[in-house]
């Protein structure tokens, strides 16, 4: 919300300081226009865009909107992506509810950008430690979402005894804290935020569990070490095998099974160094003498849409 208000208030202060920019304005200059790098950068119009499900909160892919305007998801792929919690909706079906099935083609080479710029806040916390005012962001971590699914067995809580069941909620358990623990050592981060059982009794021991894996880094290479080890760790514990301190305690069941499935794959980003100079040292000049540390160049530790667009003057 904050960053589509304020990119608003940056065009309204642009008017009301009567900045003009320079940009053609048909087909035919904006192809003739593409193929000048320099012509490319100076004349352009200035716009804010909101774009959809970037949180992904709702259907379970993020940037997923300036994905598909940067090719890196199929826009069928977004379309047909079923909301979280049960419903039936689909993003294109929710698109054309509210009246936002446009007509007008997402993509990069139809509708092209020449730099991009977004406001975050989640870097607050970091800066306030630190003593700094405003963050020139040069890169985003590496992130992937996984969803993870134990398969055990139902059972009766009091007719079943430990050594023969097979209990998918205590064997996810023990996995979401192992894979904190993991990344702890690794210097990654681990994250569950969604968990759904089933049958969902209280005297009945759940046979199937599923929950969401958050995995990230600053490294591709260490969240790639942090995946392999997790997902052989992860059916050594589902079969009751001993991990470190886990299935070191409490009596050994029957086991059960896990299942990958990826949903998101996010590789760390490093940003064009003229747009970081560009947001330092206006925020320097705007500071004045005082700036001092409170500018401060950092990596932003969640995704962000300047991730997924970070390849456009390739794509262009």
């Amino acid at each position: 919300i904050l960053g589509v208000h304020a990119g608003i208030e940056a065009l309204k202060t642009m008017k009301d300081n009567e900045i003009e920019t320079e940009y053609p304005t048909g087909k035919k200059e904006l192809s003739h226009l593409l193929k000048d790098a320099d012509s490319m950068l100076t004349m352009r119009p200035t716009g804010v865009i909101n774009w959809t499900n970037e949180e992904g909160a709702r259907f379970p892919i993020s940037m997923v909107s300036s994905g598909v305007w940067a090719g890196a998801i199929p826009l069928e792929k977004a379309y047909n992506l079923v909301e979280v919690g049960g419903g039936k909706a689909t993003q294109e079906s929710e698109l054309e509810r509210i009246g936002y099935l446009g007509e007008l083609e997402a993509s990069h080479k139809v509708n092209p950008i020449g730099a991009h710029f977004e406001l975050h806040i989640e870097q607050g916390p970091i800066l306030e430690s630190s003593g700094g005012k405003i963050g020139a962001v040069e890169g985003v971590q590496a992130f992937r979402w996984h969803i993870i699914t134990v398969k055990g067995r139902d059972c009766h809580t009091g007719t079943t005894d430990f050594q023969n069941r097979s209990d998918a909620m205590l064997t996810a358990a023990k996995l979401i804290v192992h894979s904190h623990n993991r990344a702890a050592e690794l210097g990654c981060l681990a994250s569950t935020g969604i968990l759904t059982l089933k049958p969902g009794s209280t005297n009945t021991v759940p046979g199937f569990v599923r929950f969401s894996l958050d995995m990230r880094s600053k490294d591709d290479a260490k969240l790639q070490q942090l995946e392999d080890v997790l997902k052989t760790e992860f059916a050594k514990i589902a079969a009751g095998e001993q991990v470190g301190h886990v299935n070191t305690e409490g009596v050994k069941g029957r086991g059960c099974t896990v299942e990958w499935q990826l949903d998101t794959d996010s590789p760390a980003t490093k940003f064009h160094e003229d747009c970081v100079k560009c947001v330092e040292e206006s925020a320097k000049d705007m500071l004045g003498t005082k700036s001092g540390n409170l500018v401060q160049r950092m990596t932003s530790a969640r995704g962000m849409t300047a991730s997924t667009l970070r390849d456009m003057p390739r794509l262009q």
